[in-house]
Formats: structure tokens, C-alpha cells, sequence
């Protein structure tokens, strides 16, 4: 008895399935060429259907285990999509609706760096590679960046860079020498300023010897007894050079009677 209830209850599960299909409106076909629509509406409704497909085939076009045909199949199927879509997008703009290729995904690379690989007729977007596609044999290389070759440096480049620092003109612009000639600066200074002092001291005595008669101070006395020392000091120094060499003389002298 409970088997012929659910065969009843299958056929009339069928029979309402079959009546609602045959109420529904028989389904519309997305045109060939979207030149053919003339409303605006309605290719816009084109160009949503065609993004739904895309977005189904990416998300499935990113499983590695599809195997390498299949992954091949479902990336051509993607980029005829986008390519159907841009001549929707370029219908809509003709029918005077929004221009959708502004705001258009780029497509990246394995590290996710935008990249763009265009069409070689020149016409259109390019061919893209999508999901685990972008790992095929083959493909990968497309994403890989060439190695910057080292470009070899001429005399020019060479003599471009030499300026005063490589002879050595800036180098005292570390502070080092500075802090150096500071202390050889300072006691230099002070040297000078007490010698112009004690020069300025003997011309204040000189002017008030001549004002009072007097011959000499005990200062401009001091200078001149050291003026007198050092001219006899030297005096004394070539005195004993003259002897020195009389001694040489004579010793020779001697050495030479003796051979005779």
C-alpha cells in the first residue's frame, strides 16, 4: 500500500513540476552579437548574465586538481566571456548607459602585482590567465620578471660622480678638524695678545722715559738684557765652532807629518 502512495505521490510531483514549467515564459536566448539589442535595459541584463558566468567559472577554475586540459579549457571559456562582455559594455555605451570599462578588474600576477598582457591585434583586452591557469607549465614564465641586467658604467658616468669630496676638500666638514684647530687657535691667540701686550707696556714706559728724561724702564732694561744675551750667545757659539775646526787642522797636520 505504501508503495503505490509514493508512486502516486512521484507522478504528482512530476505533473505539477511539468504545469509550472509549462506556465513559465519559454527562456530567452542571450543575443549573438550585441549590436542586434536596441534597449538599454536589456543589455544591461546581458552584461550582468555574462559577469554571473565569469565569477562561476573563476571560482572554479581555482581548484589545481581539474588537471591541466581542463584548466586550459575553462581559461579560454573565461576570456571569451570577457571579451562578449566588452562588446556588451561597448553596446551599452552606444545606447547611452554608464561606461563599466573604467572600473574593469585588472588582472595580477602570482604576488598579486598588476600586470597587463595585451591583445597582440591590438584591439580589445588581452589574453589572461586566471585561478591555478596561472601556474601551468609554460605560464608561470610569462608572470617572472626578467633579471635586471647591470648596466656597465662609462667614463662619462664615472666622472659624473667625482666631485669635492673625492678630492678631499670637504673634509673638515665632520667637525673634527675644527675641534683641533680650536685648542691650537686658542693658545696661538693668547700667545699673540700677551706679546702685543708687553709691546704696548715697553711703548708706554718708552713715551714716559722721553716725557720724564729718563734712559730706559726696568721693562724696555729686561728686553734689551735679553737682546744681549742672546748676541753673545751666539758670539760664544761661533768662538767654540772656530776652535773645533783649528783641532781638526792640527790633527791632520800631524797625521800627515808622520807618514812622511
Amino acid at each position: 500500500m505504501a508503495r503505490n502512495e509514493e508512486k502516486a505521490q512521484s507522478m504528482l510531483n512530476r505533473f505539477i513540476t511539468m504545469k509550472n514549467e509549462e506556465k513559465k515564459k519559454p527562456k530567452e536566448r542571450r543575443p549573438y552579437l550585441a549590436s542586434e539589442c536596441r534597449d538599454l535595459a536589456e543589455a544591461d541584463k546581458w552584461r550582468q548574465q555574462i559577469m554571473r558566468e565569469i565569477g562561476r567559472k573563476v571560482a572554479e577554475i581555482q581548484n589545481e586538481g581539474l588537471g591541466e586540459h581542463r584548466l586550459r579549457d575553462l581559461n579560454d571559456e573565461i576570456n571569451k566571456l570577457i571579451r562578449e562582455k566588452s562588446h556588451w559594455e561597448r553596446r551599452i555605451i552606444e545606447l547611452g548607459g554608464p561606461n563599466y570599462t573604467k572600473s574593469s578588474a585588472k588582472m595580477t600576477d602570482l604576488e598579486g602585482n598588476i600586470v597587463d598582457v595585451p591583445n597582440p591585434s591590438g584591439r580589445g583586452p588581452g589574453y589572461r590567465y586566471f585561478g591555478a591557469a596561472k601556474k601551468l607549465p609554460g605560464v608561470r614564465e610569462l608572470f617572472e620578471k626578467p633579471p635586471e641586467l647591470r648596466k656597465r658604467r662609462t667614463r662619462y658616468d664615472i666622472y659624473k660622480r667625482i666631485d669635492a669630496s673625492y678630492y678631499g676638500y670637504r673634509d673638515d666638514e665632520d667637525g673634527v678638524l675644527e675641534r683641533l684647530e680650536a685648542v691650537a687657535e686658542e693658545r696661538m691667540r693668547a700667545e699673540a695678545v700677551e706679546e702685543w701686550e708687553t709691546m704696548e707696556e715697553i711703548k708706554r714706559e718708552a713715551r714716559r722715559a722721553v716725557k720724564s728724561g729718563e734712559v730706559a724702564t726696568a721693562t724696555a732694561a729686561k728686553i734689551l738684557f735679553e737682546e744681549e744675551e742672546d748676541v753673545v750667545e751666539e758670539e760664544r757659539k761661533a768662538e767654540r765652532e772656530k776652535g773645533k775646526e783649528k783641532e781638526f787642522c792640527g790633527a791632520r797636520a800631524v797625521a800627515g807629518g808622520e807618514g812622511d
